[in-house]
Order: C-alpha cells, then sequence, then structure tokens
C-alpha cells in the first residue's frame, strides 16, 4: 500500500540494501525534494555535488547512480516515467527563502519537512544537505541561468530509486507556493517500498 505524503509535510522511510523506492507525482505538479542518508553511518549521505561530478551533467535521469559524500553509489534511478526533469542544482525551501520573497509569518519549508521527519527515526543532523528535487523543471541556458517553470510531469508519474546499502530516505512535499516551482499549488504525493527483486 502507498504512503501518503501530505501536501506541504514529509516522510521518512527506512530501506534495506536492495529494496527499492517508488515515489509517485499523484497529481503532476508536485515536486518532491528528496534525501538519503546511510541508515548505519548518516554522515554519509546523498550529495548532489558529488553526483554531478560523477555523471558529469547537471541533471539525472534513468540508470544514473546518485553518489554519497564518501563518493560511494547510495540510489540508482531505475525508473522514470515522467520527462525526466528532475533538478540537483538548487538548494532545500527554506526560512530564508520565505524572508527574501517577502513572506514575514511562518512558511513551511522543505528544510524544516526534512528534520521533522528524521526526527521520527531519533535522527537528528545540524545542516540540510542539498536535495534531489524529483519532479523540479530547473532548466539552464547556454549562459548559465537558471529559471524555476512548473513540473513536466503528469498525474500518477514516477521515479523508482533502488538502494545500494541500508538507507533512511526522508521526501518532502515541496510547500513552495510564491513560485512556480509546484505551478502554484502545493498538494499530495505518494511513495511504496518496493521488495528487493
Amino acid at each position: 500500500m502507498p504512503t501518503l505524503i501530505p501536501a506541504r509535510y514529509g516522510k521518512a522511510v527506512r530501506l534495506k540494501a536492495g529494496e527499492a523506492l517508488k515515489i509517485i507525482n499523484t497529481h503532476g505538479n508536485q515536486v518532491l525534494d528528496t534525501w538519503a542518508f546511510n541508515a548505519n553511518d548518516p554522515s554519509e549521505y546523498m550529495s548532489m555535488a558529488h553526483t554531478r561530478s560523477r555523471n558529469s551533467r547537471i541533471f539525472v535521469s534513468r540508470d544514473d547512480a546518485l553518489a554519497s559524500n564518501h563518493r560511494r553509489t547510495i540510489l540508482t534511478i531505475e525508473q522514470d516515467t515522467s520527462p525526466g526533469r528532475h533538478d540537483i542544482l538548487l538548494c532545500a525551501c527554506n526560512a530564508w527563502i520565505y524572508r527574501e520573497l517577502g513572506i514575514t509569518a511562518y512558511h513551511r519549508s522543505c528544510s524544516d519537512n526534512l528534520h521533522e521527519a528524521l526526527s521520527e527515526f531519533g535522527l537528528q543532523i545540524p545542516w540540510t544537505p542539498s536535495p534531489l528535487n524529483l519532479f523540479m523543471n530547473v532548466p539552464v541556458d547556454p549562459e548559465g541561468r537558471l529559471d524555476r517553470l512548473p513540473p513536466e510531469s503528469r498525474p500518477g508519474d514516477y521515479v523508482v530509486l533502488r538502494t545500494a546499502c541500508d538507507v533512511i530516505v526522508a521526501i518532502s512535499s515541496c510547500p513552495q507556493d510564491i513560485t512556480a516551482v509546484n505551478a502554484g499549488r502545493p498538494s499530495d504525493a505518494e511513495f511504496e517500498v518496493i521488495a528487493a527483486g
């Protein structure tokens, strides 16, 4: 049975080596910030800097390895039914971004969602690693400028990530409703654990 990730909130799940996680963009418009930590040593985590360096690309797609800060594969993109736009450049939204956008009251963020989700496993980390921003449409022009456009994914599109070691994966249903990132309407999503095969 799929597990619901409520709109604007996050969830975490522990997986064994060889299991996979199917992350479903239920409504098609939702960015899902995703992190992975070695369950036996959380100081090893999925690193977008090492992933870019290892793959020599600024985008990831099917069959790509997602590297840890120890330069090892931590997850692999095994399936992807979406058009394949997944950002590995931008940080997770956080309180300072919302302040910059003019929000003075508390606004939920992917950074907060990560730490709340990890706390359910008794895990605390003092920083927020850059996430794999699944379904986030961030085109880069020839001069290196970034844009932030609504996702190109369709309702029900999904990505399957296969684990290379025991991991804790955290997923945030991004709360961003100021920019076009979630087409202006954050929504719920789902994930499902797939047994090792």
